[in-house]
């Protein structure tokens, strides 16, 4: 029996989903998903938690997105899917920032091909 595959929207609000808690404790980083035949491999988040001045460690606010902030991230982080066209295979990157209690979002898109695919039509 062959299973229906997850349309990607599904497969980036269960990743937003199980990542929650770790987004909850930072207020800027990098969400990162590593997609191969339309499905998601793998996914995290990069963040600093804490970075050195003058010497000194100094930790970031202990508190993270809010939970309409994280909502507002999933939502844009759905949405921008409209934008990825006919690469299957390849990585988005969700950089997000928390200033003044706005959430900004920026999002890259990464598309990756292989030569040996198209070796034999050239």
């Amino acid at each position: 029996m062959k299973l229906e595959p997850m349309p990607l929207s599904k497969q980036i609000d269960f990743v937003f989903r199980k990542l929650k808690d770790e987004l909850c404790q930072v207020n800027s980083g990098t969400v990162f998903v590593h997609i191969r035949n339309n499905e998601i491999g793998k996914f995290g988040v990069k963040h600093l938690p804490f970075e050195g001045v003058d010497g000194e460690v100094q930790f970031g606010s202990p508190n993270g997105l809010t939970e309409l902030q994280f909502q507002a991230f999933r939502q844009m982080a759905i949405a921008s899917l409209s934008r990825k066209r006919s690469w299957t295979h390849g990585e988005i990157f969700y950089d997000f920032t928390v200033k003044k209690g706005i959430i900004s979002v920026s999002i890259l898109f990464e598309s990756n091909y292989n030569m040996s695919s198209y070796a034999r039509t050239i």
